[in-house]
């Protein structure tokens, strides 16, 4: 009895061939891989939150950077945003779909949750293209004093959100195609009794003020990018084109990842093996890009 035992603990345990956790080799190392991302995604938004948090008084309000949607125009805070953010979202429920329908090998249905997926990752990556083009182009722009404050131009707009929403205003009239100088930009602001200026948090000054304001000031600023922010910091464009970018390219690699997979279906290759296990593995991937997107959410949008 005792040497039987020991046999049978001998081929169980020591002899290999068994899988305690019932994963695949390529699942293993998908869940490696998302690991290693995550933590990568981890550091950048410590960062980001390190930043905020230091310039807090200066940092721009997610609110007037992002209250555009294509043909509507500004005064929206939020709601093309919350569209992409709903659009991804939705393409993690179809490939929840598509997956359970590879398990029970209903090729129809994984093509049409498959496509469906496929269309919410274009959509999304259309619409950060467009965001991106907008927030490089700018606005009204605005003014960076010596010490580095950026001021806007701006008239009342009434109560929202639980604060004060101003809207920019133009200037330069025709033209609002090219940066005007400090001299045409001061001429036109003192055309313009009615507008009044806001440093970046702080509160609004009276147009009477705007000799003492122009004294200080050192540059137009217009639009975003790695070196100057209209909306403020230049910090928060450099940490919006990098963590955005960055998840960007993970949906890209995903639309391109869930394409292959696609065009697999449709010619049958996982219908020969007897399995769709690559579609459970790019699954993964695709919701793990799913959920980064609602801290990157978060963070930049919501706090």
């Amino acid at each position: 009895m005792q040497a039987h035992t020991q046999a049978i603990s001998i081929r169980t345990l020591w002899r290999g061939g068994r899988r305690p956790m019932g994963v695949s080799y390529g699942k293993l190392m998908m869940w490696i891989f998302i690991l290693s991302d995550a933590l990568t995604f981890s550091g950048f938004l410590t960062a980001y939150g390190f930043s905020r948090f230091e310039f807090a008084d200066s940092w721009p309000e997610p609110d007037e950077v992002f209250s555009h949607v294509p043909l509507l125009g500004g005064g929206y805070p939020m709601i093309y945003v919350a569209f992409m953010t709903f659009v991804l979202i939705f393409s993690s429920v179809t490939m929840v779909l598509a997956v359970d329908a590879g398990r029970k090998m209903l090729k129809n249905k994984v093509v049409l949750y498959l496509f469906l997926t496929i269309l919410g990752g274009g959509v999304f990556l259309s619409s950060q293209t467009w965001e991106w083009y907008h927030f490089i182009k700018g606005e009204a722009g605005a003014l960076q004093l010596k010490d580095g404050s950026i001021v806007h131009f701006v008239k009342p707009k009434g109560m929202r959100n639980g604060g004060p929403v101003y809207e920019k205003v133009s200037l330069v009239g025709e033209g609002r195609a090219a940066t005007p100088t400090l001299p045409q930009l001061k001429r036109a602001f003192e055309a313009n009794p009615g507008v009044q200026l806001r440093i970046l948090n702080r509160s609004v000054l009276p147009h009477s003020q705007g000799d003492a304001v122009f004294a200080q000031a050192k540059a137009v600023v217009r639009g975003a990018n790695l070196v100057e922010n209209e909306y403020g910091l230049p910090q928060f464009a450099d940490f919006f084109f990098f963590i955005t970018g960055f998840h960007g390219f993970h949906v890209f690699t995903g639309v391109l990842l869930n394409l292959i997979v696609f065009l697999n279906v449709l010619l049958g290759t996982y219908e020969r093996r007897g399995h769709y296990e690559m579609l459970e593995k790019v699954g993964l991937y695709w919701h793990f890009v799913d959920l980064v997107w609602v801290f990157v959410f978060t963070f930049f949008y919501l706090i």
